[in-house]
């Protein structure tokens, strides 16, 4: 009983960073293809309590949307929690293999590029922060 209540708190501390940088959670399949099939740029972090997301990718995530050049839209699914929002989401994301922790940059609803986990472990918060703004720069307008 312990542990469950252990993992709680990883997961509500992982839930309330991501949503303090400015990520709308989708915990719906609902919320998922509301938020995809909007028009425009939407980034999208699949999170994890797993350590390279705790300590590159959320960093990383709040970090990097400080820029010139940022997405539309800021949404996160959690893997493991969330699970059919997370299964409909990756149906979004053609082309890769389920990735967690990961980024997704959609453009009308249709995947551009990712960042997935092997991008992000044994990589520096800033390492993460430079890939995503290269996606920034290629597919999102300055604000």
């Amino acid at each position: 009983m312990e542990f469950n209540l252990f993992m709680g708190d990883i997961v509500d501390s992982a839930r309330n960073e991501i949503r303090q940088a400015g990520f709308d959670e989708l915990t719906t399949p609902e919320d998922v293809k509301q938020a995809l099939e909007k028009k425009g740029t939407t980034l999208v972090m699949v999170n994890s309590t797993c350590g390279c997301a705790g300590g590159v990718a959320r960093p990383a995530a709040a970090s990097a949307i400080h820029y010139d050049k940022r997405p539309d839209q800021l949404v996160t699914v959690f893997a493991g929690q969330d699970r059919e929002a997370t299964e409909l989401a990756r149906q979004y994301f053609e082309g890769y293999q389920p990735s967690s922790p990961s980024f997704a940059l959609l453009k009308d609803g249709k995947i551009q590029k990712m960042v997935e986990r092997h991008e992000i472990e044994g990589h520096s918060p800033v390492e993460v922060v430079n890939k995503l703004q290269e996606m920034f720069d290629q597919h999102c307008d300055e604000l």
